[in-house]
């Protein structure tokens, strides 16, 4: 399943049903480009699981509203609401835990 990148028009819909993995990054961010390749591993292996991408330089809103002080952070969310967050670099085993898959 291919990432989808959120802006602050979309979020809420896309979040709104299912498992939603929503990584919060930056271009520049040298661990946040890390993250992008297990999380694209992460999408192939569980298709089940909507994988998004948040841009902070661009959606600084979306970033505030869910208090991201720092870059990676992932929010995990099951039928619209946040289940769960983790913040840093995360394996594809803390994501699998994580979403509960």
């Amino acid at each position: 399943m291919a990432v989808t990148h959120l802006t602050k028009e979309n979020f809420d819909a896309s979040v709104a049903s299912g498992k939603v993995v929503v990584d919060f990054w930056a271009t520049w961010c040298g661990p946040c480009r890390m993250q992008s390749p297990i999380l694209d591993q992460f999408a192939a292996a569980h298709p089940e699981v909507s994988v998004c991408k948040v841009d902070v330089d661009e959606q600084p809103e979306l970033a505030a509203r869910f208090g991201v002080m720092n870059i990676p952070t992932l929010l995990f969310f099951v039928d619209g609401k946040l289940a769960n967050k983790a913040v840093g670099l995360q394996s594809l085993d803390r994501l699998a835990a994580a979403m509960g898959v």
